[in-house]
């Protein structure tokens, strides 16, 4: 009546125990594929691998899409679900989504949070800020700040009135660049000279002596291969613009709790003068962004 007979019991006692001995399915099988993005410029594919490689440490499937634009191509392509994650600049994004300059300040924590809640109507969440930032920086030479004894952006108001600054050309109009640096610090320059966005003009003449003062990004690997000296904005004038990255609500409710935890731990490690370095090594000693970011990872003890 039984097609397949009667199974003994001593037989089905030994099938149990096989079963039960049998190993787990792999912990990686269940995770979701994650597709991380990130605009285009050095410094976020860097950072997109980085989290790239974390994942794939996780045994989480990546798709690279890197390169894709600007923000206002990636920003949409995260809330469309044609990426799940790239890495952001918290007061950047947060004046980009609200189209107010207001809500975002030079406190992370405070700033993260208000992206957080400009992130609800998005379907997405920004997970953990890193230390590392990347702003508007005051650079001077070395000989400049021996001669003037500078360390700090309020050191220039003794000596502002004999120094050229240089700059991006709307930085006269701009609240974080001269209108900031004449409200917050009360500077007076001699004169204020328009070069490039922190580019190699800016570089050139601050080398030249055509300008004592030059606007560059603080993460910009230039700044320590030229021995540049990056005053300290004592008085906070620039806005919390720490790295975090930004995923889809729709993949951490699919992902496990180590998805997080993973990406997390990157963001955790990196610091604005690691990230500077990592630029240098991309930017000047011409390594590719996928070796860099495996050495950093390693060194950090984030991968095996």
């Amino acid at each position: 009546m039984h097609r397949f007979g009667v199974v003994p019991l001593g037989a089905l006692i030994l099938l149990m125990a096989l079963s039960a001995c049998a190993p787990a399915a792999a912990p990686g099988a269940q995770k979701p594929s994650v597709t991380v993005g990130s605009t285009n410029f050095g410094e976020q594919i860097i950072l997109a691998e980085l989290y790239a490689q974390a994942l794939e440490a996780n045994e989480y499937p990546v798709e690279r899409r890197f390169n894709l634009g600007s923000r206002e191509i990636v920003a949409p392509a995260l809330e469309s679900g044609e990426i799940d994650l790239y890495p952001e600049y918290l007061a950047t994004y947060l004046t980009f989504l609200t189209g107010d300059s207001t809500k975002a300040s030079s406190d992370a924590a405070r700033t993260h949070e208000a992206l957080q809640e400009a992130l609800r109507a998005k379907n997405a969440t920004v997970l953990d800020y890193a230390s590392a930032a990347n702003v508007n920086g005051f650079v001077v030479t070395k000989a400049t700040a021996d001669r003037h004894r500078l360390s700090k952006v309020s050191d220039l108001a003794r000596v502002g009135n004999q120094l050229v600054l240089g700059g991006p050309p709307e930085c006269p109009q701009r609240p974080f660049c001269l209108q900031g640096l004449e409200k917050s610090y009360g500077l007076k320059f001699k004169d204020f000279t328009p070069l490039d966005v922190g580019g190699p003009m800016t570089v050139a003449a601050l080398e030249g002596n055509q300008i004592d003062v030059a606007v560059l990004f603080t993460t910009d690997a230039v700044i320590p291969a030229k021995g540049f000296v990056l005053l300290e904005d004592d008085e906070k004038l620039q806005l919390a613009d720490n790295v975090a990255p930004v995923v889809r609500n729709d993949l951490l409710n699919e992902a496990p709790d180590d998805f997080e935890t993973a990406v997390n731990g990157v963001t955790a490690k990196l610091t604005t003068q690691q990230l500077t370095e990592l630029n240098r090594q991309v930017g000047i000693d011409r390594k590719s962004e996928r070796e860099v970011a495996a050495a950093w990872l390693s060194s950090q003890g984030l991968v095996r």
